[in-house]
């Protein structure tokens, strides 16, 4: 992973802490009425997207131009069904061809020539060199579910241009989610919105929160995953398993840190953003750790793939057949490599046993409600699972197929428990964030205090809050770019 330069607006550099203050001000006491306030975000977050490359900007404008237009034509042949499914089904097939040549293109080319010479036939391809534009996957998913949606007459299409323009690039979820929906989302555009002060220093909570599983966690676990994935030859068993380990936690405070971030600054200009991570390494199975995961891709690809192929109500040998499929899509979503596929298809193998003996929604509430410490029963359930997950991380992590089972083959040769030997520190770090997560499994993110017990004193509660702040800047790692980016 290469280090992040500080040119961009990241989350955790000095250009958004700058950035988001003067945003907040502007949008609160500049720009009062509803259109202007509107107006004001698009133009921040293009500022925002256009930060990486200015011409990142056309696609995202075209894309959102191109959705919002299918929206009016489909209201203006309202009836004519035969008309509305050919304005649906471009929308889509430009919006996914933008995303495939950007993202997909290279891929298959190179696998097709691949293919054609294991037959001993000699194909010319042309590969491009093009710079993959931030964030592309999820903002055309947000495109495409409202054109859907409006195609399906679960929401009504607007004619406000520039709401719609906001919702596409609202710039605390664009590069990395939450996958808003547009029957969540941009109605909040369309009514007035007043300065809430609990729901502000909530979002300021929440983005607090975040920066401490992304600065302190991730940062300082990529530290050390970093190294043994790129020498995974030179250690042991035992230190490649810590290595897979730390990376697990590396990619779960990168990205669910993101999406506290992105959640908490929603809240400071009034708007409700999904929920995107509900402690998934709490989980009992591995269906119970896809409910908690990625929420808002899991539920995208659940209501616009899955359920139209079919769903569950197809048979159960259907119902699995497609329950394989948005695995695979899922994987293959998360990069043009055949890890992220196999990556895929390895969770697909552990689920499908679960759904097809109905066990898959066996676990839908929080693991040891009302108890401090989980059963033997639940602790061990937890345990396998997370140790699943941790095989997956590695599938995912790796650079190849090759590597990735050379890893793994090698992390079972002379395994031989104890200390780590490296990442001692951000071991700790790790235990920190189990141990509040855990007490706080039943809230909404690790921070989200009661005013009760200890912490119905206000000076609890803010003495918290500056300790985290001030460790958050202390213990940081060397600044990553985040990994969904």
């Amino acid at each position: 992973m290469e280090r992040q330069t500080n040119d961009n607006v990241l989350f955790n550099s000095s250009v958004f802490c700058v950035f988001l203050p003067i945003v907040f001000l502007l949008y609160w006491f500049v720009f009062k009425p509803l259109k202007w306030q509107n107006l004001f975000v698009v133009a921040a977050s293009y500022v925002f997207y256009g930060w990486w490359d200015w011409r990142f900007l056309i696609l995202i404008a075209i894309t959102t131009f191109c959705s919002f237009a299918s929206g009016l034509l489909l209201e203006r042949f309202e009836g004519q069904r035969t008309k509305q499914k050919w304005i649906s089904a471009s929308n889509i097939i430009l919006n996914l061809l933008i995303l495939c040549i950007f993202k997909y293109y290279n891929f298959f080319g190179e696998n097709l020539v691949a293919l054609f010479n294991r037959f001993g036939i000699q194909l010319d391809w042309v590969t491009i060199d093009i710079l993959l534009p931030v964030g592309i996957s999820f903002y055309t998913f947000q495109a495409l579910s409202y054109s859907i949606d409006v195609y399906r007459h679960k929401i009504t299409p607007t004619r406000d241009a520039v709401a719609f323009f906001a919702f596409i690039s609202f710039f605390p979820q664009l590069v990395a989610g939450p996958i808003e929906r547009a029957t969540n989302l941009l109605p909040q555009f369309l009514v007035p919105r007043t300065f809430c002060y609990e729901k502000a220093v909530d979002g300021m909570r929440q983005i607090l929160w975040g920066l401490f599983k992304k600065m302190v966690v991730a940062d300082n676990c990529a530290t050390v995953a970093n190294m043994i994935f790129d020498r995974y030859q030179d250690f042991d068993g035992f230190n490649l398993f810590w290595g897979a380990v730390f990376f697990t936690f590396q990619i779960y405070g990168d990205f669910s840190g993101y999406s506290d971030i992105a959640i908490g600054a929603a809240r400071l200009f009034g708007f409700n953003l999904m929920r995107n991570f509900s402690f998934p390494y709490f989980s009992r199975d591995i269906a119970e750790f896809w409910r908690r995961w990625h929420i808002s891709l899991t539920t995208w690809f659940r209501d616009y793939i899955y359920i139209p192929l079919g769903g569950s109500r197809c048979g159960k040998w259907r119902a699995a057949r497609n329950t394989l499929i948005i695995f695979l899509v899922s994987g293959f979503w998360h990069g043009a490599n055949w890890t992220f596929i196999c990556w895929g298809a390895f969770h697909a193998l552990l689920f499908l046993p679960l759904f097809i003996v109905g066990k898959n929604r066996k676990y839908t509430d929080v693991v040891a409600k009302g108890d401090i410490l989980p059963s033997l029963k639940e602790a061990c359930q937890l345990l396998t699972t997370f140790l699943l997950v941790v095989t997956g991380w590695i599938i995912f992590r790796a650079e190849t197929i090759h590597q990735a089972w050379d890893y793994l083959s090698c992390m079972f040769v002379d395994f031989h428990p104890g200390i780590p030997m490296f990442g001692k520190k951000a071991l700790i770090y790790i235990i920190i964030l189990l141990v509040v997560e855990w007490l706080q499994r039943e809230k909404q993110f690790g921070l989200q205090l009661e005013a009760k017990g200890v912490f119905r004193y206000r000076a609890a509660r803010w003495g918290t809050y500056y300790i985290l702040f001030i460790s958050t800047l202390l213990l940081a790692g060397r600044q990553e770019e985040f990994i969904y980016f």
